[in-house]
């Protein structure tokens, strides 16, 4: 496979099939979101059939798969490098069949979060090495709705497991949990199969494969400061993407609409079209990210989320209705899902030169995961029935996370680039000191 003169070696690639291959590569985006959802429906009854309390069901049972991908994100940029794009996406195939049965089979809470760990492992290295692929076979004009793919995948992985939680809940009674973890089983076996046709990433084999691109010094090269810009750019779209309170909002669904005054079966149903919003508008932000751009987009996701999440701050502290809370809560799913969600990925895979694409794609993902670990860990310590700090109003923890976005805002209109439609090779040039 020959390089275009971008360096891409996509004209060596049918589009169809630069479609299916990239499709298939960002298929580990639809057991990511899946993995990060299903766990909202299994929440409390997990934790009432091994009685734990708040700090260790935050810990062990709720943000366990996000400890792991932390360690999956941190660790998984020089293999990727190394190795290569292909080698490291087939091993995450296998962490997420073990962790589908593993977790679903579990008899005590530790053998459970054991489980849930390698998921996380496996998607941490996922949202490095799945990313970094597509965007190194993609041309520059189709870059950003291909690499935006794998976030489509997880917004559909999401829908999918509101729609099994609900569908399964009742099926297995006091084991419904199991059944809703287990099934993942079935996406996580595809996977595994399809990847192993894909090929190679052309801009690997030709850069990644060489010894000065392969070598131990890679981390201490990232930290060379004529990558100071890129990397104050990877790690704000990633701090700032959790501290719009996403991951808080995602996997707290029920729970938070259950204290709205739904009931446990409406806030399922309800989750679910949370789902279904973040899917279309994920189709808005891939249908407009390589026709208005990142940095437009963040703009107009910014907005959504300041008015979105002051609003559901004001349903809480005011006891609005139930509908107006889920009204803003839906623009809070959709403002996310054509800005932020659509962008991180994308963004973070093209800023980062190709020598060390690997290991940069492993900086922003990991600072992405440590922020959402924490938020996940800590929101039960808010939100608990019994001793949570806000169990009664958490309306402070929307009213946070307004402000944030209203920081977002300002940060992306003084300090963002414009990435659309330029080259990786240009972009290089462009962002280094």
């Amino acid at each position: 496979m020959h390089m275009n003169a971008d360096g891409s070696g996509a004209n060596t690639i049918a589009p169809r099939n630069l479609f299916i291959i990239s499709l298939t590569a960002a298929l580990a985006g639809f057991i990511f979101g899946f993995d990060m959802v299903v766990i909202s429906g299994a929440d409390k009854d997990i934790q009432s059939l091994w009685n734990t309390s708040p700090w260790f069901h935050g810990f062990f049972i709720m943000s366990m798969a996000l400890w792991g991908t932390v360690v999956g994100s941190i660790f998984g940029g020089r293999p990727t490098d190394r190795y290569g794009r292909k080698k490291v996406l087939m091993a995450v195939g296998l962490l997420f069949t073990l962790s589908a049965f593993g977790s679903a089979l579990a008899q005590d809470p530790y053998s459970f979060s054991f489980f849930r760990l390698l998921g996380g492992i496996g998607i941490g290295i996922s949202s490095v090495a799945a990313p970094t692929y597509i965007s190194e076979i993609s041309t520059s004009a189709s870059r950003g709705r291909l690499v935006a793919m794998y976030q489509f995948n997880i917004v559909f992985g999401i829908l999918v497991a509101y729609l099994s939680n609900y569908f399964l809940s009742g099926v297995g009674g006091e084991n419904d949990w199991r059944w809703m973890l287990g099934v993942m089983a079935i996406p996580s076996l595809i996977y595994s199969i399809g990847v192993f046709f894909i090929p190679e990433s052309p801009r690997w084999l030709n850069k990644g494969s060489s010894p000065t691109d392969a070598n131990g010094a890679q981390a201490g090269v990232l930290l060379n400061t004529k990558y100071r810009r890129i990397l104050w750019l990877a790690f704000m779209v990633a701090f700032f993407n959790q501290w719009s309170g996403i991951n808080f909002i995602l996997y707290y669904a029920p729970r938070i609409l259950e204290s709205a005054g739904l009931a446990e079966q409406e806030s399922l149903l309800n989750s679910v079209a949370l789902g279904g919003t973040n899917l279309i508008f994920t189709f808005v932000g891939l249908y407009l990210i390589d026709r208005l751009g990142r940095k437009t987009l963040l703009i107009i996701g910014s907005f959504g989320y300041i008015l979105s999440l002051a609003m559901v701050a004001y349903a809480f502290y005011s006891s609005a209705s139930s509908t107006f809370l889920l009204t803003f809560l839906l623009v809070f799913i959709a403002s996310h899902a054509m800005g932020q969600g659509a962008v991180i990925w994308v963004f973070i895979s093209e800023i980062f030169p190709n020598h060390i694409r690997g290991l940069g794609q492993a900086f922003g993902a990991s600072i992405h995961w440590v922020f959402a670990a924490l938020i996940t860990l800590i929101a039960p310590i808010f939100i608990d029935d019994v001793h949570g700090i806000f169990k009664e109003n958490p309306w402070p923890i929307f009213a946070f996370f307004a402000v944030m976005m209203a920081w977002q805002l300002i940060w992306v209109l003084t300090k963002v680039p414009e990435t659309k439609g330029v080259s990786l090779e240009d972009l290089e040039k462009e962002l280094v000191g």
